[in-house]
């Protein structure tokens, strides 16, 4: 099951959308192609120096959610991927590796807006629409 997630989560072209809150409770949700699932529980993206990366720096947690449309709202597929950012590097090998893998896929100029390599733990995996149905039956 984990593979089917790792892959369902990888798949390219996507986008998705990423939700996070400040400590006062203050919501932001930007859209991005970026996040990498490297195993179960890790996910890696890049950031600008933004305020998804500031919100971060002050709440850690974050939701990442795919959507992909269907003929009805019930055929729509999805998951929400509940984050805990682990760490973040603004320097050094970690950033530079990501923004060469980022280069190699988008191009130099996109890797050099990026700010910051961050690494989450993957806590909880939602379907998109939860009518009780395990995560499986949604992708």
């Amino acid at each position: 099951m984990a593979s089917r997630l790792m892959d369902y989560f990888n798949k390219q072209p996507r986008i998705g959308i990423l939700s996070t809150a400040n400590k006062e409770g203050k919501v932001d949700a930007a859209i991005f192609g970026s996040p990498m699932m490297v195993d179960e529980k890790t996910v890696v993206m890049g950031l600008g120096e933004n305020r998804t990366f500031a919100y971060l720096q002050e709440n850690p947690n974050a939701v990442y959610t795919i959507v992909e449309s269907g003929e009805t709202i019930m055929d729509w597929k999805g998951l929400r991927v509940y984050l805990k950012m682990k760490e973040y590097a603004t320097s050094g090998e970690m950033l530079d590796n990501y923004r060469k893998q980022i280069a190699g896929v988008v191009g130099e100029d996109a890797a050099s807006t990026i700010h910051a390599s961050v690494t989450f733990e993957v806590g909880e995996v939602r379907p998109l629409v939860d009518m009780g149905q395990g995560w499986e039956q949604s992708i």
